[in-house]
């Protein structure tokens, strides 16, 4: 379902984009194509039809994404799946953690690293 949603969310924007270039904003765009007196939507009706699209394009992906917010996977919903190296440290009662082999001396905190060669 999340997946759904988040497909038609893509869908909406772009299609939003595209209306809004579509647009102009001194009653150009779309319409201005349309000067002939025989079409069948005049231009006002297109400014008309493409502004409506815009508002309803822009409450569906207002919606959408709402609805997405509610539809998302949860951590608990999830199904999550343990590594080999987890399994066998659950079995072994917890993790174990390896020696460290270059340890500097606890009273030697501020002396510089010794360079080798010099």
């Amino acid at each position: 379902m999340y997946t759904i949603l988040t497909i038609l969310i893509i869908i909406v924007c772009i299609l939003l984009v595209l209306s809004v270039l579509m647009q102009s904003s001194k009653g150009g765009g779309l319409a201005s194509g349309f000067s002939g007196g025989a079409q069948v939507m005049g231009v006002r009706k297109t400014a008309d039809f493409i502004e409506k699209a815009t508002w309803y394009l822009a409450i569906a992906l207002v919606v959408l994404c709402i609805a997405t917010n509610f539809s998302r996977p949860t951590a608990s919903s999830a199904k999550v799946e343990q590594s080999a190296a987890q399994k066998k440290a659950m079995e072994t009662g917890g993790p174990t953690v390896p020696p460290a082999q270059n340890q500097a001396p606890a009273g030697n905190n501020n002396a510089a690293p010794a360079t080798p060669g010099k």
